[in-house]
Order: C-alpha cells, then structure tokens, then sequence
C-alpha cells in the first residue's frame, strides 16, 4: 500500500505563548530539534528522541510535533502494530496505530493534544486507513495530574474524539484487564466493508466455536 504523507501546519496560541503544530516531520528536520527534557513519559527523552525518529523513517510512520521554536513540547506517533499485539494478525497494510502521544506538564490542558490530532486527520490519506488507539491507565500520569483514572479516560477520550476516533468494544485480554483501558478507533471514508469486517474480527477474537 502506498503510504503517501501530506505537512499540514498550524499555530496554536496558549496561555505560555504560540506552538507551531505541523507534521508529518521527516526524520532529519526531527534530528536537528530539540526534545524537551520532560517528555519521559514512555522513555528517557534522549531514547525517545531517537524512537520518533526512528519511526519517521518507516514508509508508514507519521510524527507531528508540538514546538516551541526549536524545542518539541509534544509529539504524535502513528505506525503499524507492534507484531506481539493481536492487530497486527490480521497483516492489514490499511490498519495504522496511534501509539503514542505526549505534551510536557507545562502545555497541558491547553489544546495541543487536540491539536496534534486535528493536525493529523488533515491529511486525506488517512481516509483509507483504519487508526486504532489503545489506551492503557499504567501509562497515564495519574500522579502528574492528580486526577483519578476515570477523570484521565474522560480527558483521553475526548482528546481522541477531537482526531475523529471513538470508542470501541474489544475483547481483548490487555484492554479487558481494567475497565477504563479502552479500544478506539477511526474508520477512515474510502476504508472498503471486507477491512472493517477485518477489523471487527481482530476486535473480538474470543468468541466461541459452535
């Protein structure tokens, strides 16, 4: 599948000044930036730095920033399933993952994880991809933030909606493991019916034989 990738741009004002927003941002332009020191949320920031960039490099991995001249405050990454999760058994080249968004505590609550998504969903070609999201409570900053888990869903939930996605049932074992881990997913317009019957099956795999 041809995994073509249009740069959409815009400018966010916030309460500490205006961000640029854009993306997809090739590995190189990613290279020469800075990433801010309190983006650790899934790994040391140098190690993460190197993660995004990595994944810029893959024919269908997307990376769209948040800066503040040239400094990263916050990141989107969209790639194919890690191959030990069940959405990558189905092999589907029009299934993408969301698998990671971040925005250091300063920015918080003031739009740009909304914005990193909007941003994204501007580009056409993701009317034929499916993009799923799994969000997982052990990776909220529940501390950071001082909400309750089910106070960190309703902020994710309607962070995901601002991309288009929404909620999915799912029986998978990870997500089915605590009530406020959740499925969600975008079906893009031009996705044809035998992928999304694709997708309904990898979403429940556990039914019963009769």
């Amino acid at each position: 599948m041809e995994h073509k990738k249009t740069y959409n741009a815009m400018e966010l004002k916030t309460k500490h000044g205006p961000l640029i927003i854009e993306g997809p941002v090739p590995s190189k332009e990613l290279k020469e930036l800075d990433f801010h020191e309190d983006l650790v949320a899934f790994r040391p920031p140098a190690q993460q730095h190197k993660a995004i960039t990595d994944i810029a490099d893959l024919p269908e991995g997307r990376i769209l920033i948040a800066r503040d001249q040239n400094m990263i405050v916050g990141y989107v990454t969209y790639l194919y399933p890690d191959p030990l999760e069940r959405w990558s058994e189905g092999k589907m080249e029009n299934l993408i993952e969301l698998g990671a968004i971040e925005v250091i505590p300063k920015y918080r609550g003031t739009g740009v994880g909304k914005a990193l998504l909007q941003v994204s969903m501007m580009d056409d070609a993701f009317n034929d991809f499916i993009v799923i999201t799994t969000e997982y409570y052990w990776h909220w900053d529940l501390k950071g933030t001082g909400l309750n888990v089910w106070e960190y869903r309703k902020i994710m939930e309607k962070m995901m909606q601002a991309g288009g996605l929404e909620y999915f049932a799912t029986d998978d074992p990870e997500i089915s493991s605590h009530p406020a881990n959740t499925l969600m997913a975008r079906i893009g317009s031009r996705v044809d019916p035998e992928s999304v019957q694709k997708f309904d099956q990898l979403r429940f795999m556990n039914r019963y034989m009769y």
